[in-house]
């Protein structure tokens, strides 16, 4: 689906790759709703828009509160009358230590915002996009919810339920005008950390100096241009694309690589 002239919903649009998802939409001329959590974070976003600042509409909403969902579906319609797409890109990781140590509080929030928020926007969304023309749900996935990332696995348990719960809709959609696509990027320049309230290991602040971690605008644009294109995988990155192949090819020992690169975390 070309996005031009399209009306675009992007969750966690007030910062990060969500944020370089809002401005690279309107680059491309289409009307962008982002939401967040964060109303600062968002009024940022808008002054970055500039001369496109007319564009763009922003609401506050906490996509785990189903309610809060719903209620953006009647706030979305009243500000443009419909909506043709969605990208659900807010998400958290969670503190690098092993399941044994996380508290259920922990697990909750990550499962809550990563897989429920993405679920509740698209139930709530999907009926409407059936009756547009043309539709497309895009889901942020990650690397971590195909392959095992040591210090992450309730994250990337989060993310591996995102990526089946967007291909069992592309699959139960074929036929029907919704198109549907799984994003699952690499390493990218983002404040999800900060955004999640963690401190980076050193050991990983290491990894990820000596790592080409790609712009959020890069990720962005590949995002965008694999929705326009309507790919089911968009792999972000050449680290994304590298380990997507090993873990197919050799699960194990695509998983007892990165192990490898993070020990210590």
């Amino acid at each position: 689906m070309k996005v031009q002239n399209k009306v675009i919903i992007v969750t966690g649009g007030g910062s990060g790759m969500g944020r370089a998802l809002v401005l690279n939409l309107l680059s491309k001329e289409a009307k962008v709703i982002a939401i967040d959590i964060n109303e600062t974070s968002l009024q940022e976003t808008v002054a970055l828009a500039e001369n496109k600042k007319e564009s763009i509409t922003t609401f506050v909403v906490d996509i785990t509160n189903k309610t809060s969902v719903e209620k953006l579906l009647i706030d979305a319609l009243a500000a443009f009358g419909y909506v043709d797409g969605i990208i659900n890109n807010a998400g958290i990781i969670q503190p690098f230590i092993k399941v044994n140590a996380l508290s259920y509080d922990t697990i909750e929030r990550v499962m809550n915002i990563n897989f429920y928020g993405t679920l509740y926007m698209t139930k709530t969304f999907l009926p409407h996009l059936l009756t547009r023309p043309e539709a497309h749900i895009v889901n942020i996935s990650s690397m971590g919810g195909f392959l095992p990332v040591p210090g992450q696995t309730v994250y990337g348990a989060s993310k591996a339920a995102v990526k089946l719960l967007t291909e069992g809709l592309h699959s139960e959609l074929m036929n029907t005008n919704v198109k549907v696509s799984v994003v699952f990027p690499g390493a990218v320049n983002t404040n999800i950390t900060k955004n999640s309230g963690i401190n980076t290991p050193q050991s990983s602040a290491k990894e990820a100096k000596s790592m080409k971690i790609l712009s959020a605008a890069k990720a962005a644009q590949i995002i965008i241009d694999g929705m326009e294109n309507n790919q089911y995988h968009i792999l972000v990155g050449k680290d994304a694309s590298l380990m997507d192949f090993f873990y197919r090819l050799n699960p194990q020992r695509a998983a007892n690589s990165l192990l490898k690169k993070c020990r210590g975390y």
